[in-house]
């Protein structure tokens, strides 16, 4: 009986999410130890987190989980809070915090392929992120095929105070891409040191200000463009875009193995374009195969954060400059970008917060 009621009390806690995660408390180690005495249960959690109020948040939510499971007679539940030790990113080349010093997480939004949506993604990953209350960026680096502009319906230049580029603000978002400066019908025809120059200008000569996480949208492949960027910014997190089809995956692999091989985390592996609804009849037609994503995430051990749908409205919110969750409040898609959101910030926050042993 008290295996089967401690089984339940783990179940319990296994409902219990941190403030702002999609995570539970008992995957991300808070669950320091639980002791059971009959029906009275112990139960010691134990995290970092700069934020008491979210700590006291789970306390309670933990208690009362606790309190309603079957057989439990009375619960205590001691939390300890310590402040998060500064954790120094993986060592890469000639990195330079202070190129973007103000900004707390740089995710880069990666493919091994172009015409994955990769900046569609980017785009909405970026304003779902601003939807939820944080202080969001978002850099197109896609140097040769900067989509941004389009996407968010700014063709303007913009402006500097003198010495630094003032981003655009769109959306709860801001915006900085090479497609701002050059012209429409420019190609870029630049060699290796050319694509880091300008890289490393848009990095560090535009006014960000103080950013929770800015989402940078790389060219696709594994050249210059995200070389430089894993050189020179420690990065917070990788997610990898795909289509379900088998080319496309075995290019996102290659993007992959960069990532890790430049010792860059990667959050996961996001399937796009994944099964098309028609909306004459309902049916669902999977027109670039499906699941494919979820199986090489699982074959390359990394999280898969999720299949966004094909749907034609997502390519009409890009052309008019309304990313999709801007222009609808609801559906698939809206929620599909909804949780890839909250699945980056559970990575982020993993790499930020010691895993702790649970007893």
């Amino acid at each position: 009986m008290a295996a089967d009621l401690e089984g339940k009390v783990w179940d319990a806690l296994r409902a219990v999410r941190y403030p702002g995660m999609s995570r539970d408390i008992v995957s991300f180690g808070f669950v320091r130890a639980l002791e059971l005495d009959g029906g009275t249960v112990t139960c010691t959690l134990e995290m970092s987190t700069h934020n008491p109020d979210n700590a006291e948040q789970v306390r309670a939510a933990s208690e009362d989980a606790i309190r309603d499971v079957e057989g439990v007679t009375a619960v205590e539940v001691r939390l300890h809070v310590q402040a998060p030790q500064k954790r120094d990113p993986a060592p890469k080349v000639s990195q330079s915090p202070d190129l973007l010093p103000n900004v707390h997480s740089v995710v880069a939004v990666a493919s091994g392929k172009g015409g994955v949506g990769k900046s569609t993604v980017s785009a909405n990953l970026a304003v779902s992120l601003a939807r939820q209350g944080l202080r969001v960026g978002l850099l197109d680096a896609d140097i040769y095929g900067p989509s941004m502009p389009t996407m968010f319906g700014i063709h303007e230049r913009p402006q500097t105070d003198g010495q630094v580029a003032i981003p655009f603000e769109k959306y709860g978002v801001k915006i900085m891409s090479l497609g701002f400066v050059l012209d429409v019908d420019t190609p870029v025809i630049w060699r290796g040191p050319m694509v880091m120059k300008a890289l490393e200008q848009l990095l560090g000569e535009v006014a960000w200000g103080e950013l929770d996480f800015l989402i940078v949208d790389l060219p696709p492949g594994t050249g210059d463009a995200q070389l430089t960027l894993t050189q020179r910014v420690p990065l917070s997190a990788a997610v990898i875009v795909t289509t379900p089809q088998d080319v496309a995956l075995v290019d996102a692999r290659k993007g992959l193995a960069m990532f890790q091989k430049v010792k860059v985390p990667v959050a996961g592996i996001v399937e796009n374009m994944s099964g098309f609804t028609c909306p004459c009849c309902g049916e669902t037609i999977d027109i670039f195969k499906r699941g494919g994503g979820q199986r090489t995430a699982e074959v390359l051990g990394t999280p898969f954060l999720g299949a966004i749908p094909l749907d034609p409205a997502i390519v009409e919110g890009g052309d008019a400059g309304e990313p999709i969750v801007v222009r609808e409040d609801a559906g698939a898609h809206v929620e599909a970008f909804g949780s890839l959101a909250n699945a980056v910030r559970t990575a982020v926050a993993e790499r930020e917060t010691p895993k702790l042993t649970i007893a």
